[in-house]
């Protein structure tokens, strides 16, 4: 095992042979690492929504700073993911990860102990630009140490991002209540999770080789010319859209159709809890298709069917299901990220093309959706945006879920993704 250590660091023959072991004791680390920095990924997000009301009081914000502090993750998300693929080039995958797992951990633990606007903002911004970076740069990894294993590494992916998405928002407000009512508390210990997090990378820092220099530069403006990106970025941003208006409107949908916050709060759980089981099954079955176009239709009648039935404000909490259901879309365009490349830097570009597009479009969904309650002081108008939302990703999805690849072109007549 020395020896192979050894080797590791001047990035060796047996370094490669370790991560490409399917037993290795390499392969079981950055799979470990994988998951644990997966279940950070949405933590910064997640726990600020259960004690919005309590941070904004206690910090004094203005209404537009918190509706700022509402937006700022899915900007950050788009930002700092576009930027992820450069800082890759230079730092590698390995310690690319490392840095926004520190920025994870630092991030939130300076907003938790801050006593006024600005610097809880700034701090969350770092904190979210490390999540973004995690998002863009995990993918890379999986398509680069498990090639033939993508399906099976995606559902751990997704699956300990969708866990640590519910433990954040279930578990942050106990916390405070543990500690007395200090939000402050609630918030500082995902910092401890996020620190956690960083072991199993501090013990991989040393084992990547030394990056080389490639072409790589152009695969951005491949990208912005191949229809299958852009596919890509319209079907993981319309996806985003639905995904970030149910978790913010959700709720008082339901109230408004007579459940209580508390009942509004145990079914907005569970709609979030399912994304965990929806995450272990798609991936896998996602890459045992040669294409995914009979999963896009299938997600795309069960949302129809749950924003039908919602309109109707009878057993609001069996639709709400069916719509949870439907979000099995966000790992399905987890999985096409890998599937629709066949190298680890087609992976990276379109990650981070993918991401950084579909999460700008993404992005102006809660805003819009309640701008438009707000003018006909009903569900149906909003609503219209969420079908709008729905058509555009049965289109791009059925582009998106077609058996080609990023490299071979995407289409007739584009380019292909040099790398």
């Amino acid at each position: 095992m020395s020896a192979v250590v050894t080797r590791m660091a001047t990035g060796g023959a047996p370094w490669r042979a370790a991560w490409r072991a399917p037993g290795g004791s390499m392969a079981w680390l950055i799979a470990g690492g994988i998951a644990l920095a997966a279940l950070n990924l949405r933590t910064a997000v997640t726990s600020v929504g259960t004690v919005l009301d309590e941070v904004s009081t206690g910090l004094g914000m203005s209404g537009a700073t918190t509706a700022l502090l509402t937006t700022l993750p899915v900007v950050s998300f788009a930002l700092f993911g576009a930027l992820t693929p450069a800082m890759s080039r230079r730092m590698g995958e390995h310690r690319l990860l490392l840095t926004a797992i520190v920025l994870l951990a630092a991030g939130q633990a300076v907003r938790s102990l801050v006593d006024s606007a600005a610097p809880f903002m700034a701090a969350s911004t770092v904190a979210l630009a490390g999540g973004a970076v995690g998002n863009v740069v995990i993918p890379t990894l999986i398509k680069k140490h498990f090639p033939r294993r993508s399906g099976a590494m995606t559902t751990v992916y997704s699956t300990a991002l969708a866990a640590g998405t519910m433990v954040a928002a279930a578990a942050t407000v106990p916390v405070q209540q543990a500690a007395g009512g200090n939000w402050h508390v609630a918030l500082g210990v995902w910092a401890a999770l996020a620190a956690v997090a960083a072991i199993p990378w501090l013990a991989l820092r040393r084992g990547e080789p030394e990056r080389r220099s490639t072409p790589a530069r152009a695969a951005g403006e491949s990208l912005l010319r191949s229809r299958l990106a852009w596919a890509v970025a319209g079907y993981f941003g319309s996806q985003s859209l639905i995904a970030y208006v149910m978790f913010g409107w959700l709720p008082l949908l339901l109230q408004d159709n007579g459940y209580t916050s508390g009942q509004a709060g145990v079914v907005l759980a569970v709609f979030t809890g399912l994304g965990i089981p929806i995450s272990m099954v798609v991936p896998t079955l996602a890459t045992r298709l040669s294409g995914q176009r009979p999963l896009v239709i299938a997600f795309a009648v069960l949302y129809a069917a749950g924003f039908a039935g919602m309109l109707t404000g009878h057993a609001m909490w069996a639709w709400a299901m069916l719509v949870a259901l439907g979000g099995g879309t966000f790992p399905l365009a987890l999985a096409m990220l890998a599937l629709r490349t066949r190298t680890a830097p087609g992976t990276a570009a379109l990650s981070a093309f993918g991401q950084s597009a579909g999460y700008l479009i993404a992005g102006a969904g809660p805003i819009t959706f309640g701008l438009l309650h707000q003018v006909s002081g009903g569900w149906a108008l909003p609503f219209c945006l969420l079908f709008a939302a729905l058509a555009v990703q049965v289109v791009t999805g059925w582009y998106a879920g077609g058996d080609r690849t990023l490299e071979d072109g995407g289409a007739a007549g584009a380019s292909p993704l040099r790398v």
